[in-house]
């Protein structure tokens, strides 16, 4: 499984590179997360209930970040175990780019391999629960960056909604050509 996309975050590229980084903010964040504990340098151990489809478990798994290019860039490598129900890993790549004094970019590439009864489950059902998770993960995390640090957000309030206006228009438009 290949999950590709891209993510404005209402902060600056130093503090999106902090928060990515911060325990505390990204246990928030991860739909389902009940611990990250830091296990050595850019090293942690993760646990976690997730559900996919009808499969619902408790994973217990590895993080390892490489290749930092503070603060740019890094490669999140991961693995992790939920019993009967199976196992996953991966690599992620993660890229910031800063778009303005309170408005950061972020790209990123995920690929997985799941294995046990979440593999039977099937991959389109895999990838829609995988793209409804880094949904709920954004929301949350833009929710914990306005809590710590809720000048940059109110500074990129104006940015982070001009995009949903232009969906908005795009959405109308496209119901317009529609019905005529």
């Amino acid at each position: 499984m290949q999950l590709t996309s891209q993510q404005v975050l209402p902060v600056s590229q130093a503090i999106a590179w902090e928060a990515l980084n911060d325990t505390t903010i990204l246990q928030a964040a991860i739909p389902g997360c009940e611990s990250i504990t830091a296990t050595g340098e850019n090293a942690y151990e993760v646990a976690l209930t997730a559900a996919i489809g009808p499969v619902k478990a408790k994973f217990k798994g590895k993080l390892l970040l490489s290749d930092l290019q503070p603060p740019t860039s890094y490669v999140l490598a991961f693995e992790g175990q939920g019993g009967p129900a199976g196992h996953g890993k991966g690599q992620a790549t993660v890229r910031l780019e800063s778009t303005g004094p309170n408005t950061t970019l972020l790209h990123y590439t995920a690929n997985a391999s799941v294995g046990g009864k979440i593999a039977q489950i099937g991959s389109r059902l895999i990838d829609m629960a995988a793209q409804k998770m880094a949904g709920e993960f954004f929301t949350a995390f833009e929710q914990q960056l306005a809590a710590r640090y809720p000048a940059a957000a109110e500074a990129a309030a104006p940015a982070t909604e001009a995009p949903a206006q232009g969906v908005w228009a795009r959405l109308v438009a496209w119901f317009k050509r529609l019905f005529g």
